[in-house]
């Protein structure tokens, strides 16, 4: 589980969200909406470790994330708003290199690997440069590459942005059937697409992060 107690965060002195409280189960997946610079990013950020949170505390299975970073790390999945896919490998070779750097045995490298791309639907383009593949082949690397060592906890910022209907649908489907062992935190704008895989929804506005009734709810808010 994925809790964060009172967690506020300034940059110069000036608040992005201040007492933000909540809890994320495993298998629960939360889409996280809110204007562009309300600080989602910034949010999921402080949640992946990246940056300290000036007041509160995050636990991840009952432990302090900042206080056992690598035990959190190999818990951790995390797919930043932009997420560059390294040019020159194919993607079986690139998916291989990212397990290792994330500490995976190599004895459990292949598998790991091969069940990341079927998930993620690139069994068929395994042997693919990186460089010759399409954006939302890319952002399917990209995901892969967060689902690789099954993550208990899994941060996604704005993982359908900039794809189109279909392929941002196909997506959310992949997000649904391989997400049942974590607990997921979204960010987006796309409300009818991340509704096909978020039941829950919080809004950040205003430095304030709240969780909204339904889809439709959260919508209102940021209208």
């Amino acid at each position: 589980m994925l809790e964060a107690k009172n967690i506020s965060f300034a940059y110069a002195g000036s608040a992005v969200f201040s007492a933000a409280s909540f809890a994320v189960r495993p298998g629960e997946t939360v889409a996280l909406v809110g204007a562009n610079g309300a600080g989602k990013t910034t949010l999921l950020r402080v949640l992946a470790g990246l940056l300290m949170p000036c007041t509160g505390h995050i636990y991840a299975d009952g432990s302090d994330i900042f206080s056992h970073p690598l035990r959190y790390r190999r818990i951790l999945g995390y797919l930043p708003e932009t997420a560059p896919v390294e040019p020159g490998l194919t993607v079986k070779q690139y998916l291989r290199y990212r397990a290792s750097l994330k500490g995976e045995q190599p004895r459990r490298l292949r598998h790991r690997v091969d069940e990341a791309m079927e998930t993620c639907g690139l069994s068929g383009a395994a042997d693919v440069l990186t460089d010759l593949l399409s954006a939302g082949q890319r952002k399917r690397v990209a995901l892969a590459d967060a689902l690789i060592l099954r993550p208990r906890v899994l941060l996604l910022d704005d993982v359908l942005a900039g794809l189109d209907v279909k392929t941002r649908a196909a997506l959310a489907a992949t997000l649904s059937a391989s997400t049942s062992f974590a607990s997921v935190i979204a960010a987006g704008h796309e409300l009818a697409d991340l509704g096909r895989f978020a039941k829950r929804f919080f809004v950040l506005k205003d430095g304030v992060l709240y969780e909204a009734a339904d889809a439709a709810a959260a919508g209102k808010a940021l209208a």
